[in-house]
């Protein structure tokens, strides 16, 4: 969870304030008007050597903790959060006095956390309003649906860690000897090996490239004529059937078609600020 370290500020307590218009009272003085402009000071649940936790402080801490759930909280429960701020709040003033923030980690972590605050922040003023209609939704859907590789494959394989011995089985299989069996004896898959090797049904976009492209280039019964190098090591791989599945339904993906339409929004307002920014890369 990310940390938020408060700066002092100087406030005035209820009870202090309080006491000072008792007493303009008792002396029969008017009490001061405040002026129009002015902010009332932010209410304090604790103050820790003259730094006040403020009422916002604590209630944005309970949300962050709660992930913005609405609790309840017990009154023991309050304390332990409060306590948990106070204690906060006295290592964040011994880090200041500490000169914390001049170490260089410290530094790059609160430069990050503000730049994602305000972004954050900024993001959200920007997408007010701004709510993706049915005709967006429907248009980003159907263009992922004509992006995605609608067929199914189901396939054996046969993982070793050298070429050599690769082929040496290739040669085997070309002999008669049946792929299960190789499968179990020597795949280092542990998880298809005692299956021979057969790995179900998948898609192409789950296996690494270069295995789903051997997958997509085998016709049905055919067992790849070369081993095929992964970061895994080298497959033998044999095609047993292939099927067309059906997309997934529009309100079954809904809320994940939303989310990218709404990044996609955000993605061409930060192209737009950044026709504008000076922009000078040295990495």
């Amino acid at each position: 969870m990310t940390q938020f370290f408060m700066t002092p500020r100087a406030c005035l307590s209820a009870v202090a304030a309080t006491a000072l218009v008792l007493s303009a009272c008792a002396k029969g003085e008017p009490t001061p008007t405040p002026k129009v402009d002015e902010k009332p000071a932010p209410t304090a649940v604790a103050t820790v050597n003259g730094t006040p936790i403020t009422r916002s402080e604590y209630d944005f801490y309970v949300k962050t903790l709660t992930q913005g759930k609405p609790v309840e909280l017990t009154t023991e429960q309050k304390n332990q959060v409060l306590d948990e701020l106070i204690g906060m709040q006295l290592m964040a003033t011994q880090g200041e006095k500490d000169k914390m923030q001049d170490e260089p980690e410290t530094a790059s972590r609160l430069a990050m956390t503000r730049m994602r605050l305000l972004a954050d922040a900024e993001s959200q003023k920007y997408l007010k309003g701004k709510e993706p209609t049915d005709e967006e939704l429907h248009a980003e859907y159907d263009t992922a649906v004509a992006g995605i590789d609608k067929t199914e494959y189901h396939a054996l394989h046969i993982l070793v860690k050298d070429k050599e011995l690769a082929e040496q089985l290739i040669k085997k299989l070309k002999g008669g000897a049946k792929f299960e069996d190789i499968a179990k004896a020597d795949s280092i898959d542990t998880g298809s090996k005692v299956k021979g090797g057969d790995l179900g049904w998948f898609t192409a976009a789950r296996m690494v490239k270069p295995f789903a492209d051997a997958v997509k280039g085998l016709k049905k019964g055919e067992t790849t004529p070369e081993p095929v190098q992964t970061q895994f090591g080298w497959h033998i791989i044999r095609l047993l059937d292939t099927r067309e599945t059906p997309p997934p339904p529009f309100d079954q993906v809904k809320e994940q078609v939303k989310n990218r339409v709404t990044q996609k929004k955000l993605e061409a307002y930060v192209e737009e600020l950044k026709k504008t920014a000076k922009i000078d890369k040295t990495l």
